[in-house]
């Protein structure tokens, strides 16, 4: 090592980290350190990346120690790999601080610390962040397209989008994943067409990731003509391309089509995953094909077992229940290799409330409630097996269990796009901007109906009388 300078150590450990070899890359640091070699702010960048990648932020901590005291940790090159460190291994608090304690920050900088908090969901503090950057790239713009898409602000996504392309910024291939994902969450159809000849524009021919996106992008929005049609112009598939068409048709209880594209998937050489597998069940249970689900689950449990996932079981039991077959599911849920948690207990109950099997019913919400007491979403769902039952005063006893244990039922929500736009609405909604207007409509409809219900009655009086 005493022959070595500063940059030759750096370039040795940059090549350990290059061929994935970090270990090696820290201990070559420890013992440059040794030497009395003086790293310099890439040694620091690259050791802090190794230490990230091997998440020990021990170590990560040590090596901030080391920087600050050599007087480097405030270089921007090493304050925005400290800063990735702490986002990925620790706190966003001492994250903030690496980035506080960063002389001119740059674009990475703030884009990692963006990243954080989309991570996060701290959804207001990574727009704070965008809109003080002295500069962006598509790299930050696409954090912010990507992490609204991840964390459910899907028209925020979107508009961030637009907003990208009226800056002048071209997105990637890595941009087009993430925004068609929020129009697909949206069921904007509309945009996300603008949005897939915005991708023939800027990218040329599509590669295999993007789509994909396309794929699952129309089998949500419910045009399987359109999903099938960029699978079949797709070059190069994979998994991902198969699963996307097997889980749209069954998102769209298209379950026989899904059956026969699995055979067709099969006859193309493809194997088929775990995804694979549970988007044949759930296809099977939307069209209510019970038995050919349960033959596909137990071909599975024979010949993949490691394919078969907490989920697989969990759908399973939802087909057994959805069908009425009560026994069966109970059975099911009893041979498990594990204790079902509460989504089986709630499959169960949406079951139980289909065909109003009170008694079991009941037995699924208490072991709900025994594994989560606070669940709301049990208590409604029990609350409309009672309705559809007849039983009001036991709907009327939940609901006052609920009140007084200060639970309150999340508002549906629904929207749709018109001419470009997506108007999204909420059970008591008052914040839309037509909010004046759709009320005024609503009263009209009302009345309207009233006095349909009115001449219907009349009618009906005046022929009863006639018969008579």
């Amino acid at each position: 090592m005493s022959d070595l300078t500063v940059e030759s150590a750096t370039a040795i450990i940059s090549g350990f980290a290059k061929r994935h070899c970090h270990e090696d890359a820290i201990y070559l640091f420890s013992r440059m350190l040794a030497s009395k070699i003086r790293p310099n702010e890439f040694t620091f960048g690259t050791v802090l990346h190794s230490s990230t990648v091997l998440g020990n932020v021990i170590v990560g901590r040590q090596l901030h120690a080391c920087a600050t005291k050599i007087g480097l940790a405030c270089h921007v090159f090493v304050g925005s790999a400290l800063v990735d460190l702490y986002v990925k291994l620790s706190t966003l608090e001492e994250a903030q601080k690496a980035f506080g304690d960063t002389q001119h920050p740059n674009v990475v900088s703030y884009t990692t610390l963006i990243c954080g908090y989309l991570k996060r969901r701290r959804f207001e503090d990574a727009l704070r962040v965008f809109h003080e950057m002295p500069e962006r790239n598509v790299v930050s713009w696409n954090a912010m397209v990507g992490g609204c898409s991840q964390t459910g602000h899907n028209e925020e996504a979107v508009k961030f989008f637009i907003d990208m392309l009226r800056e002048g910024f071209i997105p990637n291939e890595s941009t087009f994943p993430c925004v068609l994902c929020a129009s697909a969450n949206i069921a904007a159809i509309g945009i996300g067409r603008s949005f897939h000849a915005c991708a023939i524009k800027f990218l040329g021919k599509l590669n295999t990731f993007v789509g994909n996106s396309l794929i699952s992008f129309y089998a949500k929005c419910g045009s399987m003509e359109d999903s099938l049609l960029m699978f079949d112009k797709l070059l190069k598939r994979n998994i991902v391309s198969w699963n996307a068409v097997i889980c749209g048709y069954a998102q769209n209880g298209r379950g026989v089509e899904a059956v026969s594209f699995f055979k067709r998937m099969g006859s193309a050489g493809c194997k088929p995953n775990d995804i694979t597998l549970l988007g044949l069940l759930w296809a099977c249970n939307h069209a209510g094909l019970v038995d050919e689900g349960y033959s596909y689950f137990n071909k599975a449990r024979f010949e993949s077992p490691n394919l078969l996932k907490p989920e697989h079981y969990a759908c399973m039991v939802d087909l057994l229940a959805r069908s009425g077959r009560f026994t069966e599911a109970e059975s099911f849920l009893h041979s498990m290799p594990f204790d079902p948690g509460i989504g089986f207990w709630k499959a169960l109950l949406g079951g139980c409330q289909i065909h109003s099997n009170m008694e079991l019913g009941e037995l699924a919400a208490r072991k709900i409630l025994a594994l989560d007491p606070d669940d709301v979403s049990s208590y409604v769902m029990l609350s409309n097996a009672h309705s559809a039952a007849g039983r009001w005063s036991d709907v009327s006893t939940l609901r006052t269990e609920m009140k007084e244990k200060g639970m309150k039922r999340i508002p549906g929500c629904s929207w749709i796009e018109v001419r470009g736009k997506v108007h999204s609405f909420r059970t008591a909604d008052q914040n839309h901007d037509k909010n004046d207007e759709i009320y005024v409509l609503l009263r009209i409809f009302f009345e309207q109906l009233r006095e349909n219900e009115a001449s219907i009655c009349s009618t009906f009086i005046a022929i009863s009388a006639q018969h008579k």
